[in-house]
């Protein structure tokens, strides 16, 4: 009796039994991905899991087959419900559709037949995300940063055969093309089906002398180190690919990508707008009044510049091509900086006094907004 008689289908694929069938498809995804025989190796027990989550998906994501299910549980699918094969059933069996779709996210497109790419064919390896964090100004200047991350790779010592020798044969149970057609019977109906030939795992053919270091897959996982050119002015999220440096080809296929996406902390003093670079710059109330030179930060160090006298609070000046590069451009924006008068505190009783004699002595005329609002308050 197959493990998947003595368990609820529903919890092998970890769901509730009123799953939609969008539910059941994506919870078969996730599960078919952790136990591919691909990405372990030689590992008996990601096998018989992997076998067990596809005996269930065949039922519960065909209506009929799920509906009987519901109503009688796994005896609907043993011989005496009228399921051929002494109890086989429908186990290991699922839509090819579905199937193909879990081996494309692996390995960058795998389809059926009908003049399509076949299961043994040369697949592309699947691409790679990882993230690199680097400092604002890191990013602004560019960078180099190693990164290192796993990889699955085609076999060195097999040449990605899976055979010491070099040598296989053609599957007699499949014909070589890594799919067999069965047909079974429910109730008086008959389905038929396509799925992974079980004899060959899916790939035509049968390998008598394996290879030591991939144990017959033709794949093994590795740690990848390199390093990474980050461009001057690229920005948060920004993606980067790296050709070839993904997971690796099937049956000679080629490689996937490495993509690395880009985090920039953010900068106590500066902020972005594309290439426009933007701070704020505090200054006294004498400078605000009088005018006067005052330092503005850049990435390229402090400059002078020279505000005029009655700047008010939240002006806005520009240095221009002091901002980020583009990065395909490589053409500097501006830096714009906002002032912002900060008023003192903690005065003594003589600083107290010099500011009352001052506003004395500047009255109402030298406060033009203030003016205004107070005649249109009166109206």
């Amino acid at each position: 009796m197959a493990d998947s008689e003595k368990k609820d289908l529903y919890e092998i694929l970890g769901i509730d039994k009123g799953a939609d069938d969008e539910t059941i498809k994506k919870a078969y995804r996730s599960m078919a991905k952790k136990y591919h025989p691909d990405l372990n190796p030689g590992d008996p027990t990601a096998e018989a899991k992997f076998k067990e989550v596809n005996d269930a998906y065949s039922i519960l994501s065909d209506p009929q087959k799920k509906a009987a299910y519901d109503q009688y549980g796994y005896s609907a699918f043993d011989g005496s419900m009228g399921a051929g094969g002494g109890g086989a059933g429908f186990g290991g069996f699922t839509d090819f559709g579905d199937l193909g779709d879990i081996f494309g996210s692996f390995f960058g497109g795998f389809s059926g037949f009908g003049g399509q790419q076949r299961r043994n064919g040369p697949r592309r390896g699947d691409d790679i995300g990882i993230s690199v964090t680097v400092e604002f100004r890191e990013a602004a200047a560019g960078v180099k940063k190693d990164v290192s991350y796993s990889r699955v790779c085609s076999c060195e010592a097999c040449g990605g055969s899976g055979s010491k020798d070099g040598r296989s044969e053609k599957c007699s149970a499949c014909r070589g093309t890594g799919r067999r057609t069965v047909v079974q019977k429910l109730g008086g109906m008959s389905f038929q089906s396509t799925a992974t030939c079980d004899a060959c795992g899916g790939t035509g053919k049968i390998i008598k002398n394996p290879c030591d270091k991939c144990r017959g897959s033709g794949l093994y996982r590795k740690t990848e180190k390199l390093t990474v050119s980050i461009p001057a002015g690229i920005d948060d999220g920004n993606r980067m690919v790296v050709s070839g440096k993904g997971n690796g080809g099937v049956n000679g296929g080629e490689s996937g990508d490495l993509i690395v996406e880009v985090r920039v902390k953010k900068d106590q003093v500066f902020m972005r707008d594309g290439t426009t670079l933007l701070c704020d710059v505090p200054i006294t109330i004498s400078d605000a009044v009088l005018g006067a030179d005052i330092e503005v930060p850049t990435l390229e160090g402090p400059r002078s510049y020279k505000i005029p006298e009655g700047t008010q609070s939240g002006t806005r000046f520009t240095l221009r091509g002091f901002g980020l590069p583009g990065v395909r451009s490589q053409r500097k924006g501006d830096l714009v900086f906002t002032v912002v008068v900060e008023i003192p505190k903690g005065l003594n009783s003589k600083q107290k006094s010099i500011m009352k004699d001052f506003a004395a002595a500047c009255g109402e005329g030298n406060y033009e907004k203030r003016s205004r609002f107070r005649n249109i308050f009166k109206r």
